[in-house]
This record gives structure tokens, sequence and C-alpha cells, in this order.
């Protein structure tokens, strides 16, 4: 998916008609969000990003023993693809959107309402090829076990999730920088974070500091990661708890099974409205 590349007169009529009541903010995103919507349809991109976990998912389904492992396999796809499509991909989309949310802001439109927008805009349409692409294998291979289905719900809200926190991510990077090279650079870099190097990190700090009860600290940098934070909620669903390492460990220890989850998707529902509250902030001081 790019850019938007409608013309001048096109993009301007996304806001000619918002009507100047209190809903006029509401509308303005409205149509904003129809537009990217429909800009995303005709996108190939999107469509490849489906059809990856499309076939991905048919594979694990196809030559896995069973269900419970082929929703494993898949967790550990998810949780290293997704952030880095969704953080390097938004940062692109809002470095490239620029020339079209300058022409909007020329509008009378107000900032908020076109944040909501744009970001509604991009996080929907990857959200929803991420749901199609692994509920539509496992539609047609059928998943008998009602453990099973609840695992695969969980592992598909917590893909929504992750989508729209790096995606809020990618604003806030975009806005935070106008350098396209350095945001981009600054987009890999946390998803390095996130993904590969938190857990070592982590793990380092507790042989560094073992001698000291590290059980609360190690909690909250838990919490600190979005990607963690998705890991235990699904392992706690598999109960596989040799797999969960050493803060999902502690995790388990101070909530358990349900609690756990519960606990989480609220630590995930946090870490999308901080970075959103963020980037509109960002937006409204922006000079563009």
């Amino acid at each position: 998916m790019s850019a938007p590349t409608a013309t001048m007169p096109a993009r301007a009529r996304l806001v000619s008609a918002a009507p100047t009541a209190a809903p006029a903010a509401v509308h303005t995103a409205l149509r904003v969000v129809s537009y990217e919507l429909r800009n995303a349809v005709r996108s190939r991109w999107l469509l490849g990003y489906a059809l990856f976990y499309v076939l991905v998912t048919d594979a694990l389904l196809r030559f896995g023993d069973d269900g419970a492992k082929a929703l494993l396999s898949l967790m550990s796809v998810v949780l290293f693809v997704l952030p880095l499509v969704a953080v390097v991909f938004g940062t692109m989309y809002l470095y490239d959107a620029r020339e079209f949310t300058e022409l909007l802001l020329a509008q009378p439109v107000g900032r908020k309402a076109l944040f909501a927008g744009l970001y509604v805009g991009l996080a929907a349409p990857l959200s929803l090829a991420f749901v199609a692409g692994v509920a539509l294998p496992f539609a047609w291979h059928g998943l008998g076990d009602p453990a099973q289905r609840a695992t695969l719900a969980t592992l598909v809200g917590a893909g929504v999730a992750l989508s729209c926190v790096f995606t809020a991510v990618a604003f806030l990077i975009a806005l935070r920088s106008d350098d396209k090279v350095k945001g981009l650079g600054v987009a890999v870099g946390i998803w390095l974070l996130f993904s590969l190097l938190y857990d070592g990190l982590v793990l380092l700090l507790a042989m560094v500091f073992a001698d000291y009860p590290l059980e609360r600290p190690l909690l909250a940098l838990m919490l600190a990661n979005p990607v963690d934070l998705a890991r235990v909620a699904l392992l706690l669903r598999l109960d596989v708890s040799a797999l969960m390492g050493y803060t999902g460990a502690v995790f388990q220890q101070f909530f358990g099974g349900a609690v756990g989850v519960t606990v989480a998707a609220a630590a995930l529902a946090l870490w999308v409205a901080v970075p959103v509250a963020l980037g509109v902030r960002a937006f409204e001081r922006k000079d563009f």
C-alpha cells in the first residue's frame, strides 16, 4: 500500500462537504478513513501481506501434527513479522503521505480528526489483512477443539493489538523526525529491541542482579514490551510454561492463567492508547 495518489481536487473533496457542526470532526475522520480503505483495497502490497499469512498458516496446518502445534508455530511467525511490517510500513506511509496531509490541513479540518482518519485508515487494513490471512486457512481446515478456537481468537486479538501498537509507534516516529532515513532507522531499531534484543537484555539484568529480589522489576520490564505481553498471553492460553522465558514465568507466578491473560490484554490496550495519545499531541504541534 502506498501513500494516497489521487489528484489534488479529488483529495480536496474529502473535506469539502464536511459539516460545520459538532460532528464535523467525526465526519471528516470517517471520510479520510473511507478514502484510505479504498486506497488499501487496490494495494497489491496489502494483498501480498495477507497472502503471506494464508500460505504460512496453510502450510503449518497441512504439515503439522495438530492444531495446537500449528498455533504455537504461527505465534512465533506473527510476533516476529507483524511488528516489523507495521512499524516500518507505517513510518514509510506517513512520510510518503506528507503532501496529502499538508493539502488536507489547508482545508478547515481539525488536526485530531485528520490524525484519527490517517491512523485508522492504515491500522484497520493492516489488521484486516492479518485476520483474513490467519483465519481463512483455519476456516477451510477446521479446528474442532474449543480450547484451540479460544487460542486462535487470542492470537487474532493479539495480532490486531500489535498492529495498532506499532502503527501508532510508526506515526510517532515519523512525526518526531523529518528525516525519512533516520525515521526508518529508528523504526527498525525499535523492532529489533522489542522483538529480538529485549529478552536477552532482561536475562542479562537478571544474571547481574541475581542476589536481589527481582520479581517485581522483571514484571514491570515485561509490561514495558508489547511483544512480550502478546507472547505471554498466548502461551498462557496454550499452557506451554517451558517456553515462557524468565519474565513469562514471573508473570505466570503473579497472575496465573485467566487473570494473566486479562492483565496482558489490559496492558496491550494501554500500549495502544499511549502511543496514539502521544502521536495526536505531536501531530497537533508539528509545523507542516
